[in-house]
């Protein structure tokens, strides 16, 4: 999952970017809100984290050009505003879900996992579960007939991606935009290293190849 955080708050970020990461997300950084505008056109993300007070432009005027553009990308307010007058401003240009300053990072991590399963139909629990798969979040593996399989960051990556998007034909494009961030050097050939390991802890039929479209997480 591909997360962008827009946050002026450098101290804030330099704790967030290493907590998304260390949990199997790959993050992009901005901190100007004319930026964020631009943003999602340019790139793929499953969700993004706004912060209100920003240089530039408004958060929450960002997340109205977002809506006003036709733009779905599920999106956190994380901001020091604690008033219910500007929760429910927040709430009604968009945004679906809100989370006041300071917090506590396991709560936020929370209402990430929370939003995004919403956001794809999946029911929140503490694992991801589709046919006899079972994603630990929380421990990165995955579970299988009763077996523990420990994953690396990038199987991690890549099988949450699959799990939330079953029966869906997914493109390279797609798939490299959950693995990598703005800023990692994309290797052509991971990819197909991450489907080729999944295949040989879960089974060969778990993953189908879609030639000239791509992969299909099959359950």
């Amino acid at each position: 999952m591909r997360l962008l955080l827009v946050e002026d708050n450098i101290a804030l970020a330099d704790q967030l970017l290493p907590l998304f990461k260390g949990h199997g997300y790959a993050i992009d950084w901005l901190v100007d809100g004319r930026d964020a505008v631009l943003a999602p056109h340019d790139n793929s993300f499953d969700l993004a984290i706004l912060d209100l007070g920003l240089p530039g432009l408004d958060g929450l005027k960002v997340l109205e050009c977002w809506r006003s553009e036709g733009l779905t990308l599920p999106v956190l307010i994380l901001t020091a505003r604690d008033s219910w007058a500007e929760r429910l401003e927040g709430l009604r240009a968009g945004a679906d879900d809100y989370l006041s300053k300071p917090f506590h990072p396991d709560e936020l991590l929370l209402r990430v996992q929370a939003v995004l399963r919403r956001s794809h139909g999946t029911v929140n629990n503490p694992r991801l579960e589709v046919g006899e798969l079972a994603l630990d979040e929380s421990r990165q593996s995955v579970w299988q007939s009763g077996q523990e399989y420990e994953l690396t960051r990038g199987e991690f990556r890549l099988l949450r991606c699959f799990m939330l998007n079953p029966g869906r034909v997914l493109t390279r494009m797609q798939l490299n935009d959950h693995l990598y961030d703005g800023e990692s050097e994309r290797d052509s050939n991971v990819l197909e290293v991450h489907v080729s390991r999944l295949r040989r802890k879960l089974g060969e039929q778990i993953i189908e190849t879609r030639r000239g479209q791509g992969y299909c997480f099959l359950g």
